[in-house]
């Protein structure tokens, strides 16, 4: 006779399961005997000759007659739910946790830059803990930056009326500043008269920071601390309740379990932003922060240097006996070679073009050679001009490069130059210059590639766009180098509507003009990775 092993019990919690990392097997956390059940309790005839005794005897069987009479069953209780049943019912909410998170957590690692990590963040969180609006403070312990606030449905102005408070009366500010009672937690701001310490802080309710909740209309929050592994503290996040609330305790465990996971990935963001600042910041110290000035002709200049870190750059230098040299230019790449490589590429443009401006094509010979014999593998592309403002008379000469723009009021076209390869692309570089007198008022406009590719069209759709731009802008516009820049580029970029001077851009850009140092910049539309640059000189 067989013995049989009596029924287990699976205790299986989800959210325990969920908060500790475990997998669906890991998830069987407690197994043991739980006795025989019911159905077990009755008297079972053996089994003999592997023939089942609660099958039905046929009718022509006579049934066994008994030796005593039986005492009658008892019986039996009403039967307990099925084991399975709840073990599916508890991994089934677990698979929908799991399936929530993962979904969230792909949307966030699809985001590229920071601040798009942020807002993403901020969305994930408000729909796992149901709140509507809430806001992140960007504050790394290590204080190297950057720092900054976003708001999930919250203005400007309403992160204004928030910063007016004082920072430990914010269940934020306490996480920032590493105080004991702030953990994280719900807060419940107390109404006026309601006793002290009412919410998931010790701390009593600053009379200013009801007074914004009930501007703002919020009336509860619930703040977690943002810190990864590798870099500590990150920051804070809170998220705004418009009535008194606080997340259940399953909201709880998913918006720890998602914090911890995005908390890495916005550590990871936060380094790439750094390097992508400090490349661009040599980027631009590798630049001129001044437009020299010169009698008889306005410059301006717009740069932007893309995330990555391109090789675009311009130049603009004053010569013997009153002449000017304009420059502009591109290393093919992205990154810190590419940066270092359009630094002493400039530096070379601007010694040639001291000895021999005079002559555009001997200049770009040259640095044809340097290229050629000092990084083989690079390519680049640049175009120079040799200006006699007191004549009106330019001689340019291009590598490869995109043709200059002449604006007027009477004409808006491209400059014919003789087509040529890149530097370093050919073992001996020349082309003829082209000579060209700008009308009095006229700008020559110069650019760089990234400005039509920044566009998302094709390049002759590019071209004739730019064109349209500069022939549309009105007479006012065309009187000022600066502001012909600016409108531009909120003409023929997609998304980049400059701010112009005074603005200010994370990407590096800004505005020069006649004596003008850094400070006027492209705008905060742009966050592609080309790098974008405008270099305009108005003849009077």
């Amino acid at each position: 006779m067989l013995d049989i092993a009596p029924h287990l019990r699976v205790d299986v919690d989800s959210l325990i399961a969920a908060q500790h990392d475990l997998g669906v097997c890991d998830a069987i956390w407690r197994i043991a005997p739980a006795g025989k059940a019911d159905a077990m309790s009755a008297p079972h005839l053996p089994k003999v000759a592997g023939i089942d005794p609660a099958v039905t005897p046929s009718p022509h069987t006579a049934a066994p007659v008994p030796t005593r009479t039986a005492p009658a069953p008892t019986p039996a209780p009403a039967p307990a739910p099925a084991a399975s049943t709840l073990i599916q019912d508890r991994l089934a909410g677990m698979v929908s946790d799991l399936t929530t998170l993962h979904e969230l957590t792909e949307r966030l690692a699809r985001a590229g830059d920071l601040t798009t990590s942020l807002q993403e963040f901020l969305r994930a969180g408000a729909a796992l803990v149901g709140a509507r609006r809430g806001l992140i403070v960007l504050e790394p312990s290590d204080g190297l930056g950057p720092g900054t606030t976003i708001g999930l449905g919250l203005g400007r102005a309403d992160l204004g009326h928030i910063e007016t408070v004082p920072r430990s009366a914010t269940s934020y500010g306490r996480i920032l500043d590493g105080l004991p009672d702030a953990r994280g937690g719900s807060e419940v701001l107390p109404e006026p008269g309601a006793a002290p310490g009412t919410g998931g802080y010790a701390a009593p309710v600053d009379p200013r920071h009801r007074e914004v909740a009930a501007r703002l209309g919020y009336a509860a929050s619930y703040a977690l601390p943002v810190s990864a592994e590798a870099t500590g503290r990150l920051g804070a996040a809170v998220w705004l309740y418009d009535e008194q609330a606080q997340p259940s305790d399953r909201q709880r465990d998913l918006a720890g379990l998602y914090v911890r996971h995005a908390a890495e990935h916005l550590a990871r963001m936060l380094e790439v932003e750094r390097s992508r600042s400090r490349l661009a910041m040599v980027a631009e110290e590798l630049l001129p922060s001044r437009l020299p000035r010169v009698t008889g002709v306005q410059l301006a200049a717009r740069h932007h240097t893309g995330p990555s870190g391109g090789g675009d750059w311009y130049d603009a230098l004053p010569l013997p006996e009153g002449a000017l040299g304009l420059a502009v230019g591109s290393v093919a790449g992205s990154g810190p070679s590419a940066v270092a490589a359009m630094g002493r590429l400039r530096a070379s443009l601007r010694a040639y073009a001291v000895m021999e401006g005079e002559d555009p094509v001997a200049v770009l010979s040259d640095l044809e050679l340097l290229l050629r014999l000092t990084e083989p593998a690079r390519s680049a592309t640049a175009l120079f001009a040799y200006c006699e403002p007191a004549q009106r008379k330019i001689i340019l000469a291009g590598a490869g490069h995109a043709p200059p723009l002449l604006v007027g009021e009477r004409r808006t076209e491209y400059v014919e130059t003789t087509l040529s390869a890149p530097l370093g692309m050919l073992s001996c570089w020349e082309a003829p210059s082209v000579e060209l007198e700008p009308a009095p008022g006229e700008t020559v406009l110069l650019y760089t590639d990234g400005l039509l590719r920044r566009t998302g069209d094709p390049m002759d759709r590019a071209y004739a766009r730019l064109h349209a731009a500069a022939a549309g802008a009105p007479r006012g516009v065309r009187e000022d180098p600066s502001a012909l820049c600016d409108h531009i580029l909120r003409t023929v970029l997609p998304d980049g509507a400059a701010d112009g001077p005074g603005g200010s851009d994370a990407g590096g850009g800004f505005a020069a003009g006649p004596g003008a140092g850094l400070g006027a910049a492209l705008g905060a539309g742009f966050g592609a990775d080309e790098d974008v640059v405008l270099l305009a000189a108005r003849f009077d």
